[in-house]
């Protein structure tokens, strides 16, 4: 039995590391940003293949903040590996699969908690994200 843990928690890790393999900025939860924006933005990067468990992050993170926000705080997506979605990446200094919130020069990086709670636990990421974004509004 305890095998059998053992080894679905490496199935477990090996899924979680392969997703999130291309990202290449570092987890930080406050960098500055040189977009200057005053409104609060959500941004998820993503490239063209993407898992399961990247689908139910951005998908997530989407409702969301719609649910929480309405039109106050936008939800985009981009496609790292498009011209537009590229160019958007290195405004934030973004190199893969990320989810960030942005206000002003303000950048909160939330991918590590959407990867964990997005398919298990649903409410709590839905929570860690409105506690990010209410002191920003």
């Amino acid at each position: 039995m305890k095998i059998l843990h053992l080894l679905i928690m490496i199935f477990v890790a090996f899924g979680f590391s392969s997703c999130t393999s291309a990202q290449t900025s570092e987890k930080t939860d406050q960098a500055v940003s040189e977009s200057g924006a005053a409104a609060v933005e959500v941004y998820y990067f993503h490239n063209t293949r993407r898992c399961a468990s990247c689908k139910v992050v951005e998908q997530v993170t989407e409702q969301s903040v719609a649910e929480l926000y309405g039109d106050r705080v936008p939800f985009m997506s981009y496609n790292l590996e498009t011209a537009e979605g590229k160019l958007k990446g290195d405004e934030f200094d973004v190199g893969g699969i990320t989810v960030l919130i942005v206000s002003g020069e303000t950048n909160i990086n939330i991918t590590y908690e959407g990867f964990v709670n997005a398919r298990s636990n649903p409410d709590k990421y839905k929570q860690i994200i409105r506690e990010n974004i209410d002191p920003l509004l």
